[in-house]
């Protein structure tokens, strides 16, 4: 396992960095992405943005809504991207019952976490997430800076 996010990591793509901000993670999921040609090189460029995006369960399939991925210019002529579509996530049975179950019963939401490539497939990371209230992301901050005052201070003892 600890490899396997070691990985994740240098091929990271995007980051949603907002998703952990706002929410409480409790499960992490990893999906795959039915993509275009045009998506998948755009991908590759970099241009992609998961800040606003959302996982939505329709009719037994995930799917991932709100993500932007931006076209390259030299792209073709022929088709007209669109660049925030809905796109299909690849779940297996299992999963997309476990991720019905949590939102309809217990009042929580799906998020995209992360986009990265694994071997040559683009991979999304999902999460069940919990809303954060206000006090809650405080506390949260509280402990990230405590955690690079804590940081520093060994720094520089050491």
């Amino acid at each position: 396992m600890a490899g396997k996010k070691k990985k994740q990591k240098a091929n990271s793509i995007a980051n949603n960095k907002r998703a952990t901000h706002d929410y409480f993670i409790e499960q992490r999921f990893e999906a795959g992405m039915v993509l275009e040609g045009w998506e998948v090189k755009s991908i590759r460029d970099g241009r992609v943005q998961l800040a606003e995006s959302y996982i939505n369960i329709k009719n037994g399939e995930a799917w991932l809504c709100g993500a932007h991925i931006s076209p390259l210019l030299s792209a073709s002529t022929h088709i007209s991207p669109e660049q925030t579509r809905f796109r299909k996530l690849l779940l297996n049975r299992r999963e997309l019952i476990n991720l019905v179950a949590l939102v309809e019963r217990k009042g929580y939401t799906i998020v995209p976490l992360s986009m990265y490539w694994v071997k040559s497939r683009v991979k999304l990371e999902i999460g069940s997430a919990k809303g954060k209230q206000l006090h809650d992301k405080r506390a949260s901050n509280k402990a990230k800076d405590w955690q690079r005052e804590k940081q520093r201070i060994m720094k520089h003892a050491g």
